[in-house]
């Protein structure tokens, strides 16, 4: 008896989730065949995401050999690690490491903040028509290539730029500054044109964030007796604040990225110890010189340090403010 009893048991669990699983295939059919113009689009992009994005990464192959293009995968010479290693035996590197840490460091702080504060302040303005020009105008730089904001700054900048001429008409400069060529300028400079380009992009998901708090605690705040301040202080940024710990851990895994065509376009010779990172110095000594596998066997590196950090960083969220992507 005690056997049938378990017996029936397994068979009712069983059939439950036999039960289940027709009912997710019956509403998966049901979708296909309501939404199927939907379906097709999202397999079109799935289709993008695995064809450019997932095959190129087999590439990555080449990596842990001594290849030369037009070689044949077969005839190189399998060399391990040593693709790797080579990267941290560069007399460069520990200035390319730190200059990659301080530009992306200062990103993650400065850069990062610079978009909330901004969504913050766009959603104290009472005028709607004069917030959406604001808001429209931050969008612009975003979509204005580096080629043209390096001539901007080039213009504002260099030695017989708007700043210098004008500094020099009110008395406060005897002679110009080339900004562009100061070392000890670099990291300011390229930070601000950083946070100038990307401002009001990097602020639409904080806005749309802000939009969905509830209108009722800033009623429910106003009877408390709080102020503008004290409602964005204790309503808006804790309900905003998954998304922002969402994207600053998405951020952290990008900390080895900090940059490639703005130091290129802006840097100068005197300011190449200070703005050569990862990116520019695998370009040079690996892409220009046909160096593949070394470039390829640091970008693989710098990826899977990325997710490293993107998983440290989510556990910890998850351990310290219970808040995690993943």
């Amino acid at each position: 008896m005690a056997f049938g009893r378990k017996h029936a048991v397994v068979s009712q669990e069983e059939a439950s989730r036999y039960v289940k699983y027709e009912k997710k295939k019956g509403a998966l059919a049901k979708s296909l065949r309501t939404q199927k113009e939907i379906w097709i689009i999202s397999f079109l992009a799935l289709a993008w995401v695995i064809l450019f994005c997932y095959v190129p990464m087999a590439g990555n192959i080449i990596a842990f050999y001594q290849w030369f293009p037009g070689q044949s995968l077969a005839n190189s010479k399998f060399v391990g690690l040593d693709n790797f290693t080579r990267f941290f035996k560069l007399p460069a590197f520990k200035t390319v490491m730190r200059n990659t840490l301080v530009i992306s460091g200062l990103s993650l702080t400065v850069g990062f903040m610079a978009p909330i504060i901004f969504a913050l302040l766009l959603n104290e303005i009472q005028n709607r028509l004069f917030k959406k020009v604001v808001q429209t105008i931050s969008y612009l730089p975003y979509f204005v290539s580096w080629v043209v904001v390096a001539s901007i700054m080039l213009f504002l900048l260099g030695t017989e730029g708007a700043i210098n001429q004008f500094l020099m008409w009110i008395g406060f400069l005897d002679k110009p500054i080339n900004y562009l060529s100061r070392a000890d300028m670099f990291w300011g400079i390229l930070t601000t044109a950083n946070i100038w380009k990307g401002l009001g992009w990097s602020a639409i998901i904080y806005i749309s964030a802000i939009t969905g708090v509830d209108q009722e605690l800033y009623q429910a705040g106003a009877v408390d007796g709080l102020g503008r301040f004290g409602k964005v202080w204790h309503i808006t940024i804790p309900g905003i604040l998954p998304t922002i710990v969402v994207l600053f851990i998405l951020g952290i895994g990008g900390i080895l990225n900090a940059g490639f065509e703005q130091q290129l376009l802006i840097g100068t010779a005197s300011t190449q110890k200070v703005y050569e990172v990862i990116d520019t110095y695998v370009y040079k000594y690996g892409i220009q010189q046909g160096n593949y596998t070394f470039g390829t066997a640091v970008g693989l590196m710098k990826s899977i340090f990325g997710f490293f950090l993107v998983w440290l960083t989510n556990y910890i969220s998850g351990k310290v403010l219970d808040l995690r992507i993943f």
